[in-house]
């Protein structure tokens, strides 16, 4: 151990002598002798080339096998070789059952949740495009298919919407109304918003309509208001008492105001010289909820006596009977009330000529020498 060592021809013969550092010290032993030492992991059929050398192993001692030729001992290495090779073939299939009986009971477990993945997959799988519909533009207006039936409304009619609210927007809302029967209804009506929806307004309108007279001013201010108010009536399913009061006072003040400018009508549009407010506001949050007009309007109005008829009320009914034009311009309806107001100007003039030409005829009558 205490000379330098010397370098020896590599052969079977010199490998099986030379000494070897194992765990129990160093000892010889051959190649043969020698068990493996990983540990299988499964019981493997051994080939017949490995039977025979166990057998040869049995029938003669340690002794004589290590005695054997250089040509016996060429036969048993590459059998010891072949046997790791074999277990690790069986390592190898056994670990890619296993994997393979993994990744089916992963899938099928997956399956049981209802949640199919591919896991051999490179990449995301590709949603499917779902087309979203087409629902309320950015311009604050509904966008429904162009098919010549549906049009662009404002914001506020959703496809939720009440349909006998929709209808309201597209047919009443926002048209100039001269009427002092349908002035009077509607003042009324936008009076009960401080309690009621639009929707529940116009869904009891011909309740409104039977327990006011048809909106008749003179018949509503001769009702007998006991009656009116009175426990179980069909007026108390409707508003309150105080709203109920209202109403009747109002019927009162407006025949006073036709005694006075002939027509409700009259009075009540002299207020914007008888031509609508045009908005043209392009966004919901741009519309008031009242303005300095409806402050003017509702002071004259409480001035003269009626009730329940503060700004903001006063700025609903301008709205409902088009003394404003609040339709958003994106709206298919604004420039219909547009012309509408229009046309109706038109024939207030043409109105109002022909009366002075025949109040001049009248007069050139009655003085004219006999």
């Amino acid at each position: 151990m205490s000379g330098a060592p010397r370098l020896r021809s590599m052969n079977v013969a010199d490998s099986e002598s030379r000494p070897v550092l194992g765990p129990a010290g160093n000892k010889a032993g051959s190649l043969s002798a020698r068990k493996p030492v990983s540990k299988p992991v499964k019981k493997v059929e051994k080939s017949p080339v490995e039977t025979t050398v166990v057998e040869e192993k049995k029938a003669f001692p340690s002794s004589t096998v290590n005695s054997l030729s250089p040509k016996t001992h060429s036969v048993s290495a590459p059998s010891v070789l072949r046997r790791h090779e074999q277990l690790l073939h069986s390592s190898l299939s056994l670990n890619a059952s296993c994997s393979s009986d993994a990744s089916t009971d992963s899938f099928h477990s997956r399956a049981s949740t209802g949640r199919l993945i591919r896991s051999n997959s490179v990449g995301s799988k590709r949603k499917p495009y779902t087309p979203k519909p087409r629902s309320v533009a950015s311009d604050g207006g509904l966008d429904l298919p162009s098919d010549g039936l549906h049009q662009k409304r404002c914001a506020w009619v959703t496809p939720n919407t009440d349909p006998i609210y929709g209808a309201f927007h597209d047919k009443e809302w926002g048209v100039p109304i001269h009427d002092d029967k349908k002035l009077f209804e509607l003042l009324v009506l936008s009076g009960a918003l401080s309690e009621l929806t639009w929707s529940a307004i116009l869904s009891k309108r011909h309740i409104f309509r039977e327990v006011f007279m048809d909106f008749d001013p003179l018949a509503v201010s001769k009702l007998n208001e006991k009656k009116l108010i009175s426990h179980g009536s069909m007026a108390s399913s409707l508003l309150s008492e105080l709203k109920l009061r209202a109403i009747i006072e109002n019927a009162r003040q407006i025949s006073k105001v036709i005694d006075e400018f002939g027509s409700f009508d009259r009075y009540i549009w002299s207020f914007v010289s008888r031509k609508p407010i045009v908005g043209r506001f392009k966004y919901p949050r741009q519309v008031p909820v009242k303005t300095s007009k409806a402050d003017v309007i509702s002071k004259d109005l409480v001035r003269r006596g009626f009730r329940s008829v503060g700004p903001t009320v006063v700025y609903s009914f301008m709205q409902a009977v088009g003394i404003t034009n609040d339709h958003l311009t994106s709206c298919f309806r604004f420039q219909e009330c547009v012309t509408a107001a229009e046309a109706k100007e038109e024939n207030v003039i043409e109105d109002s000529a022909t009366e002075t030409e025949l109040s001049m005829a009248i007069d050139g009558l009655s003085f004219s020498p006999e």
